[in-house]
């Protein structure tokens, strides 16, 4: 009688294979982290143009930008956090995104109520670093007015949603 004959993989191929999946893992996941904190920060830009929006159809009606109080009140950080839009001031705005937001958003209005800022501020990957993006449109003499939520308004780029200024608002992803 001939010896049996053992089909399979040997412990040492099984290894092999395990340490190859473990390699591919240790780069994929921190690229795969990367990009989940980049689609974060997509909303809160998002989200600035979608204010914009209505504090402009606002001012044609009223002919005043209305200031509005940050909505969640305390930044995210690493989880999102409940917008309360009918129970906020962004109710007369008309403003209410679907769901949690990962950002605070806020509209500052200046003292002739014909200028503003617009600011999110978010601490996505909860290093206690917060980012903060914003939009401004100055006043009638030209002055801006620094975000509800944190943002410098000194720093923006007039008229585009952007980082607030290098040290506060530049997205680390």
């Amino acid at each position: 009688m001939r010896g049996v004959r053992r089909v399979g993989f040997t412990i040492l191929e099984l290894m092999i294979v395990v340490m190859i999946i473990g390699a591919l893992s240790a780069v994929a996941l921190p690229i795969f982290a990367n990009y989940q904190l980049k689609a974060k920060t997509a909303e809160g830009k998002t989200n600035i143009g979608a204010i914009r929006l209505v504090e402009e159809a606002y001012y044609s009606e009223f002919e005043v930008y209305l200031p509005v109080a940050p909505e969640p009140a305390t930044i995210p950080g690493k989880q999102s956090g409940l917008f309360d839009g009918p129970g906020s001031d962004f109710a007369s705005l008309g403003f209410d995104p679907e769901g949690q937001v990962f950002f605070s958003y806020g509209v500052a209005v200046s003292g002739d109520k014909v200028g503003y800022t617009i600011d999110a501020g978010a601490d996505l990957d909860a290093n206690g670093i917060v980012q903060f993006w914003g939009y401004a449109k100055p006043d009638g003499s030209a002055a801006r007015v620094d975000g509800a939520v944190g943002c410098l308004s000194a720093g923006l780029s007039l008229l585009q949603a952007g980082p607030c200024d290098p040290t506060r608002g530049s997205s680390v992803f």
